[in-house]
Formats: C-alpha cells, sequence, structure tokens
C-alpha cells in the first residue's frame, strides 16, 4: 500500500516551504486535507478544500474562508465578518508557519 497522493497545484504556485517556515501560499496542505473550520462548513475532511482560492495577483492561493467568510458563510451578518475573521484565523494557525510534514515530489 502507498502513501502517496496526487494532488494537482497551479503552476506557478511557490514551491512546499519546510515544515515550521513561514507560510508561502503554496497549498499543498489544502489540497491534501481541509482544516477543522473547512470540515464543519463542507463536511469533508479530505482535500482539496473548496475554500482554496488561487490569486493571479499574488501568485500564490489563499483561504476563502478567511479572506471572504461571507462567501462561504452565506448567513454571516456583515457585522460579524470581523469575529469570524478571527476566529477562522485561530482555527487554521494562520501565521503560524507550515505545519504540513508532505513531501513533495514534481
Amino acid at each position: 500500500m502507498s502513501d502517496r497522493q496526487i494532488i494537482h497545484l497551479h503552476r506557478a504556485a511557490p514551491t512546499k516551504p519546510a515544515e515550521g517556515q513561514p507560510c508561502n501560499g503554496c497549498g499543498v496542505c489544502c489540497a491534501l486535507e481541509t482544516c477543522p473550520a473547512a470540515r464543519l462548513r463542507f463536511m469533508q475532511a479530505t482535500g482539496p478544500c473548496p475554500a482554496l482560492e488561487w490569486s493571479d495577483d499574488a501568485g500564490r492561493y489563499h483561504c476563502g474562508l478567511l479572506g471572504r467568510p461571507r462567501h462561504y458563510l452565506r448567513y454571516l451578518p456583515a457585522f460579524a465578518e470581523g469575529i469570524a475573521r478571527r476566529w477562522l484565523a485561530r482555527a487554521i494557525a494562520a501565521g503560524r508557519g507550515c505545519d504540513c510534514s508532505a513531501e513533495v515530489q514534481d
């Protein structure tokens, strides 16, 4: 049995950083599995996360739940968007560095 999994990412996506290094938006972690917040929203544990968004301008992936919470949480009132962003940032450990131990091969 193989532990290999094939994921498809944008050709211009940055190379996955080493575990513990700052996130660079490579998208590997979110393409492999969904975070706890996305599991609640989308009811799935494996990736790719439906909220994984590519940005041509930035040349990287972003979390759509964090960046556009009202798009994915349609019931969320506008006044609660800031609270949702803070909770989501905590739930996905935004700013904590790469926590994906996957080894990537081209």
